[in-house]
């Protein structure tokens, strides 16, 4: 960098350092529009970030979001000595520190689960040298939330800034969704997900909720929105290790399907253990189980009969009882091939995604394999939750899902946010990988006819069940 650039750099960075001690030295509190837009922010941050995690913010202000956060550990840095003295007095649980967003080396060796950039990279210097700065702070699972202004309201702030009603702003960087995607991607970030907030930034009661819940989240009105929010992770570097794998295998009326599984079920990473979960089989499933586990030395398996009724019993019951790292979810009906697993596998270990989910609609299907309308209503609610998910999803209920058990541990602390409402089990993990800003992807499969038993799903009594899902995801996903 030349001189001149370097004194153009500390000459910005002075003069914004400048302007924001005035700010919070002239104005304690809130303008009448930041108050309500800054509440809204909090609210929208709390659904994406869940309590008791490591926090870092860059660029913190008076502290006010990373308070709300509840974290475990929370840190904000700021260059601003009059804001971090308004913070430690605020918020003195919260640790706040000195510091320039482009020069982040007082953290080093430090590691967070979550950093957050809120309105900060319109008024920084250079964007990318900022982003690059945050990497060595990250785990392979870190999150990283940033919103930004839209430009759309540009001529509007200056107006309300002259008025008093709003926070004045220096010259900003007006980035577009399409710069910041592409500034994540060169700084070596993934997004996961883009959405857009605010509509009314007003405390006008319902009005508010109905603007900013509701209609900023449906065309055309999603494009006045006040601000564009992305959720990235750094772009995935494989594995150092071969993780730990634990398929668990719900089993209900089939036992002609259980020496199968024994045969082609294939072992996966460093270790692979078998876990049945025996769901009170009207044939001898369980003494199926028993005698194959017996005739079987070699594997590393373990038989439970759970203790409630349906999969998502079954499937929790198995995930508490194993010790792999990896977690797997294989039908015992083998309409999923079992020789399948290793893509699943590959996939997650390879940090492609974080919870890998099986799609059986890609590839035509054996005859009898899926009725024409399953098909129709599965395409129906795969688009459905991909728009509320805001992560395209193919296939919600094909039935192997898998996740490492870190992730599902916190999917776990955060259950009670949706209830209890899902039989199957496939949408408290998919909802619970979303609310977790897990990496969602969709795996290809051939989907089989079943060779013994007969399908444990009744067609119309769950298909009830899963528009009532849609409304939960509505409810507790988007329109919040």
């Amino acid at each position: 960098m030349t001189i001149d650039k370097v004194n153009a750099a500390q000459h910005y960075t002075e003069q914004r350092q400048a302007h924001w001690d005035s700010i919070h030295e002239r104005r304690p509190d809130p303008t009448f529009f930041s108050r309500e837009y800054h509440h809204r922010l909090q609210e929208v941050y709390r659904l994406l970030v869940s309590p008791g995690l490591d926090v870092l913010e860059v660029g913190c202000g008076r502290g006010d979001l990373l308070a709300a956060l509840a974290p475990r550990h929370g840190v904000g840095l700021d260059f601003s000595p009059t804001a971090l003295a308004q913070a430690r007095q605020k918020y003195p649980h919260l640790q706040f520190l000195s510091a320039e967003a482009h020069d982040l080396s007082l953290l080093h060796g430090q590691k967070f689960d979550v950093v957050l950039l809120s309105d900060l990279v319109n008024d920084i210097w250079d964007v990318q040298t900022v982003l690059e700065q945050i990497r060595p702070l990250c785990k392979a699972d870190t999150r990283i939330l940033l919103n930004t202004y839209s430009r759309v309201y540009q001529p509007l702030l200056g107006a309300t800034a002259r008025l008093g009603l709003s926070t004045p702003l220096l010259p900003q960087n007006w980035l577009t969704p399409e710069d910041l995607q592409n500034l994540l991607h060169l700084s070596g970030y993934e997004v996961i997900r883009h959405q857009r907030e605010i509509l009314l930034p007003l405390p006008l009661p319902l009005l508010r909720e109905l603007f900013n819940k509701v209609l900023v989240k449906l065309a055309p009105l999603h494009a006045l929105a006040w601000t564009n929010l992305f959720t990235a992770r750094l772009k995935p570097q494989g594995p150092a290790t071969k993780p730990t794998v634990s398929v668990i295998v719900p089993a209900r009326n089939e036992a002609g399907n259980i020496e199968s599984a024994f045969a082609r079920i294939p072992r996966m990473g460093s270790h692979t253990e078998l876990i049945f979960v025996e769901g009170h089989s009207k044939d001898n499933t369980y003494q199926a189980i028993e005698e194959a586990i017996a005739r079987h030395p070699e594997w590393d398996a373990k038989l439970y009969r759970q203790p409630g009724k349906g999969k998502a019993d079954a499937v929790r019951l198995g995930f508490e009882k194993a010790s792999g790292e990896a977690l797997m979810i294989l039908d015992a009906d083998l309409t999923v091939r079992p020789e399948d697993l290793p893509r699943f596998y590959e996939a997650l270990a390879n940090g492609n995604g974080e919870f890998i989910n099986g799609v059986r609609l890609v590839y035509p299907m054996q005859e009898q394999a899926m009725r024409f309308l399953n098909l129709l209503g599965n395409k129906f609610f795969s688009m459905a939750f991909s728009w509320l998910l805001g992560q395209p999803i193919k296939d919600t209920l094909c039935g192997t899902k898998v996740l490492y058990k870190k992730h599902y541990e916190r999917i776990v602390a955060n259950r009670a946010y949706f209830g209890e409402f899902d039989p199957f089990g496939d949408y408290d993990l998919i909802f619970g990988a979303a609310k977790q800003n897990l990496k969602i992807i969709d795996l290809p499969i051939r989907y089989q006819e079943r060779t013994y038993g007969q399908t444990n799903i009744d067609r119309w009594r769950h298909g009830v069940l899963l528009f009532r899902m849609v409304a939960v995801a509505a409810l507790r996903l988007k329109f919040v």
